[in-house]
């Protein structure tokens, strides 16, 4: 496992800039967040600076994860909108498209995976429709993770539809209900989130879930505080 850091920390840098100060302080990871300024998926010369960023990723030999939590990417007015909760069907597309987006920028970089959620229900929407919600608009995005040959981890995040482990595993659970193969469907763990969502003993949290970890969050946080 290597130590790494999350461009959500570095919001003044570009990509290019951010992957150089990581390394200089000493990382040999370094988490991408694809947002406005860094590795925007819709900017003009996109592919470019993919391009050059997997290029300084491998001079430098740092691994990398793309994570998908731009808080404004998509809806400039509500943060993380639209997401695979949205009643809308055509912004659970968009969201989709996002993560395939993501798929491709983790293959174009070489990425150890791709960090992804669930989002939270806005509308009222019981658990069976959002559950729906939530496994039909994952299967194109394992499709196309499948294709490009690209490791998914869904992290349970604190007041979204999938908040804990216990959720993710429902989560499996209906993929198994469906017949679906969900071996790509590794997991991220946030320790912050343990703590705060009293998910105890951490530990034995991880090693419960060790099997499928790909990816691991770690920042200071309170209890019952996110």
């Amino acid at each position: 496992m290597l130590l790494g850091y999350n461009t959500n920390g570095l919001a003044d840098c570009d990509a290019l800039q951010a992957i150089e100060l990581v390394h200089s302080i000493g990382y040999r990871g370094i988490g991408i967040t694809l947002d406005r300024g860094l590795l925007n998926p819709v900017a003009a010369d996109y592919q470019n600076q993919l391009w050059i960023a997997a290029e300084q990723l491998d001079q430098l030999g740092m691994r990398s994860v793309v994570e998908t939590g731009a808080r404004f990417l998509l809806d400039p007015e509500v943060k993380h909108e639209p997401t695979l909760m949205s009643a809308d069907p055509a912004g659970r597309e968009r969201r989709a498209d996002f993560l395939c987006r993501a798929i491709d920028a983790a293959a174009a970089l070489s990425s150890n995976c791709v960090s992804l959620w669930s989002g939270i229900v806005r509308d009222g929407a019981g658990d069976r429709e959002a559950m729906a919600r939530l496994v039909d608009g994952l299967i194109p995005v394992l499709v196309h993770a499948a294709r490009q040959d690209v490791v998914l981890a869904f992290e349970p995040e604190p007041g979204m539809f999938v908040d804990k482990l216990d959720r993710y595993g429902d989560l499996l659970g209906e993929f198994d209900s469906r017949n679906i193969d969900h071996a790509r469907l590794q997991l991220t763990i946030d320790v912050g989130h343990l703590h705060c969502q009293g998910e105890l003993p951490i530990a034995a949290k991880i090693r419960q879930w060790a099997g499928r970890l790909a990816n691991v969050h770690i920042e200071d946080m309170r209890s019952g505080v996110h």
